[in-house]
Order: structure tokens, then C-alpha cells, then sequence
């Protein structure tokens, strides 16, 4: 499997478990979004902001570069990352709705990423100030493993609260796998 399918695949698989774990979170009460979890983040809320805020400030950079098409256009009127604790909305039909339009773009973005492109090197400064550069392949890994890594999270509290969220595995999620 190419780099550039493996990463449409994860786009495509990315967007299925957010609105798969969305609808979950929709069949709880308020009171459980809200609620004080002792973890990572203090609650439900705070998890999906925290997940957008990654989303958000990596595909900023790439479109900064204007990688694979996308612009800084792309992301006009979604909320601009500034700290990892960024609350964008305190209610799940706002998150949810920013969530869609995000994935759209991400998607979009791995549609049209070529090997090239995932090559190329870019720099950037992380919210402390500090200078990187990494390839855009390294950089579109890591977009997909912070998304991984805080929904894995994000799941072990909605199994604390009793609630199904489904299945997870990619091969389920994506069975059209490479092929996509």
C-alpha cells in the first residue's frame, strides 16, 4: 500500500469513528458531557475540543505550505488554534458540526496528496515557540495518531460511563481498506 492511500484510508476511517463516536456521545445526557472525569481532559467536551485543536493547527501548517492543494482559504471561519486547552464550543451540536467540516477538509487533503508532496520538509513553531521541521509525511502521521491516541481516551471514559460506542477496528471501519 502507497503512503498517499494508506493516508486516504485513515481519512476515511478518521471521519467514520468521529461520526460514530459522535452519535454515541449524542445518547448521553448533558450532565455526562459535562461531566468531571479525572483524566486527561476534564470532560467529554473538552476531549472533542482538544482533538479539533489538533486537527486544526496541523492543518494549518500544511496549508501554510499549501500542501496538496490546501490553503489557508480551506480553514477560513474555523476557529484559529491557540493552546491545546482551546475550548472552540461548550455543546455537541457545535462540535459536531465544526467536526464534519474538519473532516471534510482532511479528507479532501488526502485525496489529493502525492508522494512528493509527503517528501517535502516544512517548518513550523509548535504553541510554546518552539521551531520544527518534519516532513509532511511525518506531519499527516502525527495528525492521525493524535486523533487515535485522544479518542482512545475518549473511549475508555464513555466505557466508564456505560455507554456502547461499537466497534473500532479499521479493517470493520474500512473495508474497503487500500483500495480507496
Amino acid at each position: 500500500m502507497s503512503l498517499t492511500n494508506n493516508f486516504k484510508m485513515l481519512s476515511l476511517y478518521n471521519q467514520r469513528i468521529n461520526n460514530q463516536l459522535l452519535d454515541c456521545c449524542f445518547s448521553l445526557p448533558n450532565e455526562l458531557l459535562v461531566k468531571e472525569t479525572h483524566s486527561f481532559f476534564s470532560n467529554i467536551i473538552s476531549y472533542w475540543n482538544h482533538i479539533l485543536f489538533g486537527d486544526l493547527i496541523i492543518s494549518g501548517r500544511l496549508a501554510k505550505n499549501q500542501i496538496a492543494g490546501l490553503s489557508l482559504e480551506d480553514l477560513a471561519g474555523f476557529p484559529i488554534p491557540k493552546s491545546p486547552n482551546d475550548i472552540y464550543y461548550h455543546n455537541l451540536e457545535a462540535i459536531s458540526e465544526l467536526r464534519k467540516k474538519v473532516d471534510r477538509v482532511i479528507i479532501n487533503y488526502c485525496e489529493n496528496l502525492v508522494d512528493t508532496d509527503c517528501e517535502r520538509k516544512i517548518t513550523y513553531q509548535t504553541t510554546e515557540g518552539k521551531s520544527f521541521t518534519k516532513s509532511v509525511a511525518e506531519l499527516t502521521q502525527h495528525l492521525f495518531n493524535h486523533q487515535t491516541h485522544h479518542r482512545g481516551q475518549l473511549t475508555c471514559i464513555l466505557s466508564q460511563f456505560g455507554a456502547d460506542y461499537g466497534c473500532m477496528d479499521l479493517p470493520v471501519i474500512v473495508p474497503e481498506g487500500s483500495q480507496v
